[in-house]
């Protein structure tokens, strides 16, 4: 199981980890249902895993997997894009087989466009 930090994804959550101070110790990926197409990403600073995430390091930045969001996540790359019309971290999943237009839902499988879990 991987999620994978671009180098501007990892110089962003590095300041934000920074700027916290000995409040938080990483970050926190996951997703949840809702959104238009059916499950949301999220990306949260924490100050300790839950018993059951999946827990490794990149760049420094400790990451913790929610256990229950692990294999819609395998392989997502995240990213923190910059511009005129947007300012945000993004996400690029290969298990996503529908997304949203903003970018922060995606379906996966046999997820309808409903919010609603796969079965």
């Amino acid at each position: 199981m991987t999620v994978s930090l671009t180098e501007k994804a990892a110089f962003r959550l590095r300041t934000f980890l920074r700027g916290e101070g000995s409040k938080v110790t990483g970050i926190r990926v996951g997703v949840k249902d809702g959104g238009c197409s059916g499950y949301e990403y999220t990306l949260n600073l924490v100050k300790h895993p839950d018993s059951e995430d999946m827990v490794f390091e990149q760049e420094n930045i400790p990451i913790y997997v929610d256990s229950q969001s692990v294999s819609l996540l395998n392989g997502v790359v995240i990213d923190f894009v910059e511009s005129l019309t947007q300012s945000g971290f993004t996400f690029t999943n290969p298990n996503a087989t529908d997304t949203c237009g903003c970018g922060k839902s995606f379906s996966s499988g046999d997820c309808g466009s409903k919010a609603t879990p796969c079965s």
